[in-house]
């Protein structure tokens, strides 16, 4: 009898036990809210900015009223953190960089990111310049600056978290690209704080697209700040130097007002350079200057860029000595060069020579010189003025910065299409 009772018993818990186990096991396939399955769409895809890699598809919008990342962003960890994880800050140092530039789109795009990882991992290639903000006015990522989230000027081309840490995983050193004062952002959001004519209204110059843009008034001081704070905030998230490209004015036009002043332009950009400086006083800082200087005495093309001033404050220069931005007839440390873009190696040795004697003789200059090539086609200038750039052309300006006892460069291509072919194999 007690045999048959506990049977029954027995079969009556197996039959509760089925009741509560059936309906758990019939959902375990399925994605929801909170389960751990449901990364799987907002990881792959989620993102179609990432994806994208181009400028279609992106949504910028209105600056959020805060930067937090959208959920699509969230890294796939244990305990996904509501806030995206900076790289930590640098610490000052200085390497032989052997870079290559490129677009916060080419940053955004993970196919190219690879591509560029892989092309220094198996080459002399040892790094980047980023762009921060271009020239369009507009920090590349999500951003905190309150001035530029109030500015509505950032625009998510990458993920500069991901983008860094990759970077850094491989060994690769990398430079922030900072474009000063062509900013048509916030120039034309606080017209108090551009460049306007004689008659008060603001003054602009035809971009490269056709557009007319406007540009931040180097005179004024408050431009300073916001250019800063979006450098200290790089420095945060892991750019191992900052690179001040556009740290001039626009060079000498007769319509242009800059109201009374009292400095003339070079003292301006100096004065500029030792704020950053004092700001940033342990961040490798670098600074874009025209090829020109490197020849012209003083500052004849009165853009605030002299040579024997510019580099008291920083660690390097990089005068961009492209042969195509030479005049027909420059005659560049004695020698002229009838067509310039015909004699890569001549151009480029002749002006860092004659840079490297200038400022030998100016007692605590602070800068090394670290020049700007060119790997570029400049059809522009016509037929039998330029030649088509590639690896031949890339390896002659190679050799003359080293000729002229100089050991760093950067390339120079808008597209980022390199002669790949050119960089020695490691």
């Amino acid at each position: 009898m007690r045999n048959k009772i506990s049977k029954k018993i027995a079969l009556i818990l197996v039959f509760v036990l089925l009741i509560l186990v059936i309906p758990s096991g019939c959902v375990t396939g399925s994605k929801t809210p909170g389960n751990d399955a449901g990364k799987e769409d907002t990881l792959q895809g989620g993102n179609t900015d990432r994806d994208n890699g181009g400028e279609e598809g992106h949504d910028s919008g209105p600056a959020p009223e805060s930067p937090d990342p959208a959920p699509e962003e969230v890294q796939p960890s244990p305990e996904p953190s509501e806030e995206p994880v900076n790289t930590p800050g640098p610490e000052k140092k200085k390497v032989k960089a052997k870079a290559l530039y490129l677009t916060g789109w080419t940053a955004g795009n993970p196919e190219k990111v690879d591509h560029f990882i892989n092309l220094a991992n198996t080459t002399e290639i040892n790094a980047y310049v980023i762009d921060i903000k271009d020239d369009d006015g507009l920090v590349g990522y999500e951003t905190s600056v309150p001035a530029v989230l109030e500015a509505g000027a950032w625009y998510r081309k990458y993920n500069v978290d991901e983008v860094l840490k990759k970077m850094h995983d491989n060994g690769i050193y990398v430079i922030g690209r900072l474009v000063c004062f062509k900013d048509p952002v916030l120039s034309s959001k606080h017209p108090e704080l551009a460049i306007k004519k004689k008659n008060g209204e603001l003054w602009t110059e035809k971009n490269s697209d056709g557009r007319q843009v406007t540009w931040l008034n180097p005179y004024k001081k408050e431009n300073w700040s916001y250019i800063i704070e979006i450098a200290k905030e790089a420095v945060q998230k892991g750019f191992d130097e900052i690179q001040f490209d556009y740290v001039r004015f626009p060079g000498h036009r007769e319509e242009i007002d800059y109201g009374e002043q009292t400095q003339e332009k070079y003292e301006v950009i100096n004065e500029f350079l030792a704020y950053a400086r004092k700001e940033l006083p342990d961040v490798v800082l670098s600074a874009d200057v025209f090829g020109i200087i490197c020849e012209s005495p003083g500052d004849t093309e009165k853009i605030g860029q002299y040579l024997e001033m510019i580099g008291k404050d920083i660690d390097y220069i990089c005068p961009m000595v492209y042969p195509s931005h030479y005049a027909l007839g420059q005659r560049v440390n004695g020698v002229q060069f009838a067509k310039p873009d015909l004699d890569p190696y001549g151009v480029v040795y002749n002006s860092l020579v004659k840079a490297k004697n200038r400022i030998s003789q100016v007692e605590g200059y602070k800068a090394s010189i670290r020049p700007y090539l060119q790997d570029f086609t400049a059809s522009w200038l016509g037929k039998g003025y330029y030649q088509v750039y590639g690896e031949e052309q890339a390896r002659q300006q190679i050799q003359a910065v080293y000729d002229a006892g100089l050991e760093e460069w950067i390339f120079w291509d808008p597209k980022n299409t390199y002669s790949e072919s050119a960089f020695q194999k490691e």
